[in-house]
């Protein structure tokens, strides 16, 4: 059973708009997985979740043991520490799928500044902008 860091992030172009998720997931041996999803028309809460959503996917399909996930979302953090209540229909499916799958593992999620979270804000902002670009042209 591996132990993984995960950093997440989702972009909304517009609110709602067009969206995407980045997710970058390490594990103790070095290894790296990244993902870039566009999410359809939506707001950036919802991607925020999202983007947590497939990184405790990717750590059950990988058989983790643990995940400590890193975000610069305030409001995922907190909903997902208890800090904050959900009481957002929008988000309150997206949180308890999440804390379900958590559940599954040692967990720990951690806010970070968006400077330390670069890469996964790239990823679902360029995903984000394709389909804000393919959006445009149609």
């Amino acid at each position: 059973m591996c132990h993984l860091v995960a950093y997440v992030d989702g972009s909304s172009h517009g609110s709602p708009g067009p969206s995407g998720i980045g997710v970058i997931v390490e594990d103790s041996a070095g290894g790296c997985t990244r993902i870039a999803k566009s999410i359809g028309w939506q707001d950036n809460n919802v991607a925020e979740y999202v983007a947590l959503l497939e990184a405790l996917q990717c750590a059950l399909a990988k058989s983790a043991r643990s995940l400590h996930v890193y975000s610069d979302s305030d409001v995922v953090v907190r909903q997902m520490c208890g800090d904050y209540a959900c009481r957002s229909p929008r988000l309150y499916s997206l949180n308890w799928i999440c804390r379900k799958l958590a559940r599954s593992l040692e967990f720990a999620i951690t806010r970070i500044p968006r400077e330390r979270n670069l890469e996964a804000n790239h990823l679902a902002n360029s995903v984000a902008r394709l389909c804000q670009d393919i959006t445009e042209v149609s």
